[in-house]
């Protein structure tokens, strides 16, 4: 997945936070609370995300309603695959994560790591 830009994020976070599919005008009205957009403005975002695999869309009564693709943690997670895939040195990365982590973070990853089947 590329990453997003400015927008495209404000964009998503609307779909994220939705519990269904949504039109163009649904996502310009919630993101108008914050900032004054065009609706062309959005249903270009929304086209770019959709070339990009970030949202789906599905024609309802001649207008299209978006959803995203993953949820947000998933495009996170994602994101930190990405960025460790394209460092030369992935074990100082891990490090350096590793040492900035909260108690309670470090105790998700240590649950999660022995639940991990097979691979370490």
């Amino acid at each position: 997945m590329q990453r997003l830009g400015e927008l495209e994020a404000s964009v998503m976070d609307v779909l994220w936070d939705s519990a269904e599919p949504l039109r163009v005008r649904q996502v310009l009205e919630a993101i108008n609370q914050h900032r004054d957009l065009a609706y062309t403005t959005v249903m270009t975002v929304l086209d770019n995300l959709h070339r990009k695999e970030w949202v789906v869309r599905e024609m309802e009564n001649r207008a299209y309603r978006y959803r995203a693709v993953t949820t947000r943690e998933e495009a996170t997670a994602q994101s930190l695959r990405e960025l460790l895939d394209a460092s030369d040195d992935r074990e100082s990365v891990l490090l350096h994560f590793a040492r900035s982590v909260t108690e309670e973070e470090s105790d998700i990853l240590r649950r999660a790591l022995r639940r991990k089947p097979g691979k370490r």
